[in-house]
């Protein structure tokens, strides 16, 4: 009874957005009232709520829950998902989006290679470092502006931010998970290194996967083209991720791996592809002209990278100076936000200089952001009410009901099922660090119960999941509606991306269940 209560949630939303069509933002609000309903009323009475809050009021619960689950969404979640809109209509505002459409398409007249470019190549680097969001919205928006479909755009955005999510931002959910089951909460590097190299293993025949997916959604005609492709960019990016996971750690896989998928997506164009037909009207720009269009991202890539792992001082200082802290009773936590140190802000800070760069007035560009947070206000709603309804279940104990119940229903066929554990929290929560949070003891404990030499290997199988679980978690899908403008689509896009999902999470149980 307590796995039925604890799974209505989840099964609501779905039905509500795939059987009854509702907007994303509707289905959410819904499914946190009816949570909260549960969490109140069912959880006591069937003594889900964990022990260290027996004796706290189920109202504080429940309270403090929703209002951690608010602050979690609006710092840093909206901020970023806002601040990656506004760079790309920023382009737009400035005209300067022509000039990257042009050099683009200058570059190749293969669609192929241009979506794999940038839902893989590039949307792989911004989640590497960035992460939240940033690696579905801004691709996602590039593609709407070379005039590719609304629809294709988010569905190949939301296929594209996977393998990526267990490395960003800058090897954080896996560090997290490590340090979760870690003696003292402080996990080795060697630890470190091992959990992420064997998520590189589990993850490995998805590498080639997905990009063939990508490229057949893009032109389903050119077969061996896109089998080549595909095994040409998979194998090279899977290389180097594990190698940068089994020597550097998690900081590095998905930025040196998504930079090394995109100079194989370079040379394979220049080799095997023939360079673009030369229009009358098409123009060379200089040096100065591309600069100017490219300077958003540029800058946003140079703050990303200063202010991150990749700088250790400067990310120091960041994060220890102007940092609010604020308690929550009851649920006996404290909730912090860096207000320097955030993506947010370098997301903000470089679309902001980019655009000034552009010629864009500062007080043209408060505009602009200001229509860009009016134009979300659907997505604000989803996304506040999704992470405050995955606050609430977890601390009135239905994420981890849904999970006891998953492993008592396995037995020793566990090991298959256990990136479907991952997946469900990354589903919920929105978060591969946070679906790890929850799981990372529970999928080092079954391992003991199952006699694993090494339990990093089921440890691992948590973020394997998880970054299944991405494509279709509502908060991705409300950052893809939104960058493509399709509010109130959610349901439509999340039909489309369940069986490449469900493919995901297979591929990564035989892994894990067959590689022990």
């Amino acid at each position: 009874m307590s796995v039925l209560i604890s799974i209505t949630p989840i099964l609501l939303l779905f039905v509500l957005m795939l059987g009854f069509k509702m907007a994303g933002h509707q289905s959410a609000l819904i499914t946190l009232i009816v949570t909260i309903l549960l969490a109140l009323f069912a959880a006591p009475c069937l003594d889900m709520v964990p022990e260290r809050f027996a004796e706290s009021s189920i109202y504080g619960v429940v309270w403090w829950g929703f209002v951690e689950g608010v602050l979690k969404a609006i710092f840093p979640i909206l901020i970023i998902i806002l601040m990656a809109i506004y760079s790309y209509n920023i382009l737009v505002e400035s005209k300067e989006i022509e000039v990257v459409k042009a050099q683009f398409t200058s570059f190749t007249d293969d669609k192929g290679i241009l979506v794999l470019m940038l839902v893989w190549g590039f949307g792989g680097l911004l989640e590497g470092m960035a992460g939240f969001g940033t690696a579905v919205a801004i691709p996602a928006a590039i593609l709407i502006g070379l005039g590719f479909k609304p629809m294709f755009s988010a569905l190949v955005a939301l296929i594209g931010n996977t393998v990526a999510t267990g490395f960003g931002a800058v090897g954080v959910p896996v560090t997290t998970l490590c340090n979760e089951v870690a003696p003292g909460g402080a996990a080795s590097a060697e630890a470190i290194c091992e959990t992420s190299a064997f998520a590189v293993l589990q993850l490995s025949p998805l590498f080639v996967i997905l990009p063939f997916i990508i490229l057949m959604l893009t032109d389903k005609k050119a077969i061996v083209k896109n089998v080549v492709l595909a095994i040409w960019t998979g194998v090279i990016s899977v290389v180097v991720q594990y190698i940068c996971a089994r020597y550097l750690g998690a900081e590095t896989p998905a930025i040196i791996g998504s930079i090394a998928a995109i100079v194989a997506i370079i040379v394979y164009a220049k080799i095997f592809t023939k360079a673009p037909e030369k229009k009358e009207e098409a123009k060379s720009y200089t040096f100065v002209e591309t600069f100017r269009a490219w300077s958003v991202y540029l800058f946003i890539l140079v703050f990303i990278l200063v202010s991150g792992a990749l700088c250790p001082p400067v990310n120091d200082f960041l994060k220890s100076n102007l940092v609010t802290k604020l308690p929550l009773p009851v649920i006996d936590t404290t909730f912090k936000f860096g207000w320097i140190s955030n993506a947010g802000l370098m997301l903000f800070l470089g679309a902001t200089i980019g655009g000034m760069i552009q010629g864009l007035s500062f007080k043209r560009l408060m505009v602009i952001l200001a229509k860009t947070v009016v134009n979300l206000r659907k997505t604000v709603i989803t996304i506040i009410s999704l992470i405050s309804l995955a606050s609430v279940m977890n601390y009135c104990g239905m994420i981890a009901a849904i999970a006891a119940g998953l492993v008592a229903v396995t037995g020793s066929f566990y090991p298959f099922f256990a990136p479907l554990i991952g997946a469900i929290g990354t589903f919920v929560t929105g978060s591969d660090t946070s679906s790890n949070i929850l799981f990372a003891k529970l999928q080092a404990n079954v391992a003991g119960q199952l006699n694993y030499s090494d339990p990093n290997w089921l440890v691992a199988a948590n973020t394997t999941g998880a970054t299944g679980g991405k494509m279709i978690s509502p908060q991705s899908i409300a950052i893809a509606t939104a960058a493509c403008d399709m509010q109130g689509k959610d349901g439509e896009i999340l039909r489309s991306a369940i069986p490449y999902a469900l493919l995901y999470i297979i591929i990564g149980g035989l892994m894990v269940f067959f590689a022990v």
